[in-house]
């Protein structure tokens, strides 16, 4: 069976910064997961991060109601940014 997605088309933008009890992470909330996802668990997506591609990058539950990406080292190398500063998310797609 060849690898299939479901197809997704969600930007949007976020400040670097996910507070998770108590401590700030370094990703970027995903407004309305629970409704543009339909569940709370950890899912998958195929997204760009300003332009940056992302494949099959785990999205994680904030323990607050939506999701999140998070943002490593590297990546946040690339695009020159940190904790606070604003990137653009864009949702393609869901690996199935």
């Amino acid at each position: 069976m060849p690898n299939e997605s479901a197809q997704i088309d969600h930007t949007f933008d976020a400040a670097i910064g996910v507070d998770v009890k108590g401590e700030i992470w370094t990703c970027v909330e995903i407004p309305g997961s629970a409704a543009l996802f339909g569940s709370m668990k950890s899912i998958r997506v195929d997204a760009t991060i300003d332009g940056i591609p992302l494949l099959n990058a785990g999205l994680m539950p904030t323990g607050t109601g939506e999701l999140m990406l998070s943002l490593n080292a590297k990546l946040r190398k690339q695009l020159n940014k940190g904790v606070g500063d604003v990137v653009t998310v864009r949702l393609q797609s869901r690996p199935t």
